[in-house]
């Protein structure tokens, strides 16, 4: 194993021993240490994002990855917000989810604990380094990080800066940050199994399947988000429209976007024209019916199979229900789904039917998200369902543990 990575492994493995018994104080206290740090500390951040978005630009990036990379002021002010916000938040660890009185005398207690140390692997979002650390410090979890190279000096810049508000506050090695970005480097992470206890990748769908195939660490798999939105013959068209708009275009790069639009057969030929109007810088593959009421080229398989992060769109149109449940089955990531309708029945069986992490009636998928939820930030959205599904928030970071008091029983 590469050298600097097993030190920094065997620091967040003893750091977690001693995060388990950190005191809520403390781990607010680093919280508020690193919010006012990011603001006070603003233009160093800017500076090294600038160099990125240079480098970036010149080898290529497309438009959404390269506004996933950036940060300017809005976010960096909305980055120190999203940290201060856990303060308020309840500390997990320690939470007592069920006591237990055995005939015997036994009293059993399961409580909440850290889940340990946590290898997070992730492409071009420098919030992610943020988001997670300080999730990890909340939850009393450490945390070894591997950005993209794609922002490098974003990620160096923010992690020295976490570092140095929480010196004194917290036990060294809790954070850290890989700063190699050989390829190598993310094949020994995922094969830690001494010193990690979950890995999670966070990106495209061929980082994801690379950790899920490959890590011998047990994996949260997250964030492949092929969404679907699907317009029902019930729906308020206008509400339809403003949701579509608000799932595609507010931010295509993000997994919590829509990739495919399933239209009812009634509607789609009012419905169509206006979302075309509204869709005017996507680009649009649609099937035969889509194809014949507004300009669109022809979907493929591979197209309802492709998660975009772009503007681009899917259009399908369904005879009912059940032929959209059916689709979305086919080519579900089991991230979020939506439907737009004013038919209760009709919703109730959508979302019952479904088997996505997140499904919506008469909203936006873009809700999908820590914040949202009213987590905080998000370790990532969980598309599996072990142990944990949907946003991941402090308590979903956690395991869990049983203290059995007795007063000298013995198993007969």
């Amino acid at each position: 194993m590469n050298a600097q990575l097993e030190k920094q492994l065997k620091a967040a493995k003893m750091a977690a021993r001693e995060m388990m018994t950190l005191d809520t104080t403390d781990k607010n206290d680093a919280l508020e240490a690193i919010s006012d740090a990011l603001l006070e500390h603003q233009q160093d951040i800017l500076t090294a994002n600038a160099i990125d978005l240079k480098n970036a630009k010149e080898n290529g990036i497309t438009d959404a990855m390269y506004d996933r990379l950036t940060l300017d002021e809005k976010r960096i002010s909305a980055l120190s917000a999203s940290v201060k916000s856990l303060i308020s938040l309840d500390d997990p660890v320690g939470e007592v989810i069920r006591e237990i009185d055995r005939p015997n005398g036994l009293k059993i207690v399961q409580v909440r604990v850290p889940m340990g140390v946590y290898g997070i692997i992730y492409e071009a979002r420098p919030n992610v380094t943020v988001d997670i650390a300080a999730l990890c410090l909340k939850s009393g979890n450490c945390c070894v990080l591997k950005g993209g190279k794609e922002a490098i000096m974003t990620n160096k810049a923010l992690m020295d800066i976490m570092l140095e508000a929480i010196a004194g506050i917290i036990p060294e090695g809790v954070l850290s940050l890989i700063e190699n970005n050989d390829h190598e480097i993310v094949n020994e992470l995922i094969h830690a199994n001494d010193y990690l206890d979950v890995v999670v990748p966070r990106g495209g769908a061929g980082l994801i399947q690379f950790v899920v195939k490959n890590a011998t660490v047990p994996v949260i798999e997250t964030g492949a988000g092929i969404c679907h939105l699907y317009v029902d013959k019930d729906a308020d068209l206008s509400m339809a429209l403003e949701i579509a708009k608000n799932a595609k275009l507010q931010r295509p790069s993000v997994c919590n976007a829509i990739e495919t639009i399933l239209i009812h057969k009634n509607v789609y030929e009012e419905f169509l024209p206006p979302l075309r109007e509204a869709f005017s810088k996507v680009k649009i593959y649609g099937d035969e019916r889509t194809c014949e009421v507004i300009k669109a080229e022809e979907a493929t398989e591979r197209n309802y199979a492709t998660e975009y992060d772009d503007y681009i769109v899917n259009i399908k149109i369904v005879d009912d229900v059940n032929e959209a449940i059916d689709h979305i089955y086919k080519y579900s990531t089991k991230h979020s789904e939506s439907i737009i309708t004013n038919n209760q029945a009709t919703a109730d069986l959508f979302m019952n039917a479904l088997d996505s992490a997140c499904v919506y009636h008469n909203a936006s998928t873009r809700f999908s998200d820590g914040g949202e939820f009213g987590f905080g930030a998000e370790l990532g959205i969980s598309t599996q369902k072990l142990h944990a599904r949907g946003p991941l928030g402090l308590r979903e970071m956690c395991s869990f543990k049983y203290k059995i008091e007795g007063n000298g029983q013995i198993r007969e």
